[in-house]
């Protein structure tokens, strides 16, 4: 079936004579992409039990030190557009994986996320791959940067990483997606709460009602409640007493190189 006129600009929305000027874009930016991929590194941040700041985890945290793609929200924008975002994701876990296989079990568990189409990515089903290789010290934090109701076997496809070992948290609880509509409790361990709840909870009651009854929900269903984002000891104090089980955040301890000790 052809298209007409209009209906061609709706689909395409770069105009003709802008063509050649986008394909150069694109290719500029694919090198700067593929030199990027060479300058990633991960740092770690802390994750600890609330009441005795005992080390339960880490999250690994994407960084580079390519000055055109410095921030890793820009390089994941660069994946995006590049449809790059499955070699993007291969290369964190697998690195991520190398560098933690090598670490004692007392550093606990292993938090990393995973962008929705990541969940489409057969290589992270692999038994081969670095990631499965350590399954259950692993948690994957599933993120909504994309929409997984684009996803339609998103439950079943947690329900096999599941069985591979891998442990599942809900990150971002509170800020608006609608992942609590997919999932059910038996398909997270860990929710985390977002850090736009936590920051300054300890001023604000519609805050406090808030984060209370979402932990109390959580906890009734034995999910682990982690408070993302914590920066001051007040904020910490409230998660305490309103039972959060985890911490994260500046005031436990900053992102570093592999490994950094916890303040205290």
């Amino acid at each position: 079936m052809s298209l007409d006129a209009d209906e061609a600009v709706e689909r395409d929305p770069v105009k003709p004579d802008q063509r050649p000027q986008y394909a150069r874009d694109l290719a500029d930016l694919e090198v700067k992409f593929e030199r990027a991929l060479s300058a990633i590194k991960m740092f770690f941040q802390p994750i600890v039990h609330a009441e005795s700041k005992e080390i339960f985890g880490y999250e690994a945290l994407l960084r580079s030190n390519d000055p055109d793609l410095p921030h890793p929200g820009v390089l994941l924008d660069a994946a995006e557009k590049l449809n790059r975002l499955d070699k993007l994701g291969r290369q964190v876990r697998s690195q991520t994986a190398q560098i933690f296989a090598s670490a004692e079990q007392s550093r606990g568990l292993l938090f990393v996320n995973l962008h929705a189409l990541d969940l489409l990515d057969k290589t992270l089903w692999s038994p081969f791959s670095p990631l499965a290789k350590i399954a259950k010290r692993v948690v994957l934090e599933i993120t909504e940067r994309a929409s997984l109701e684009a996803i339609s076997d998103v439950r079943f496809r947690i329900a096999e990483l599941r069985q591979m070992g891998f442990r599942i948290a809900i990150d971002d609880l509170g800020a608006g997606h609608a992942r609590m509509n997919l999932f059910t409790p038996r398909d997270a361990d860990f929710v985390k709460l977002d850090m736009s709840l936590v920051r300054d909870v300890d001023k604000h009651p519609m805050k406090q009602t808030l984060v209370r009854s979402l932990t109390n929900l959580c906890r009734q269903q034995q999910i682990l409640v982690i408070g993302e984002g914590v920066e001051t000891e007040s904020e910490c104090r409230f998660l305490i007493d309103v039972g959060c089980h985890l911490l994260q955040g500046y005031h436990i301890a900053r992102p570093g190189p592999p490994f950094v000790p916890v303040s205290t």
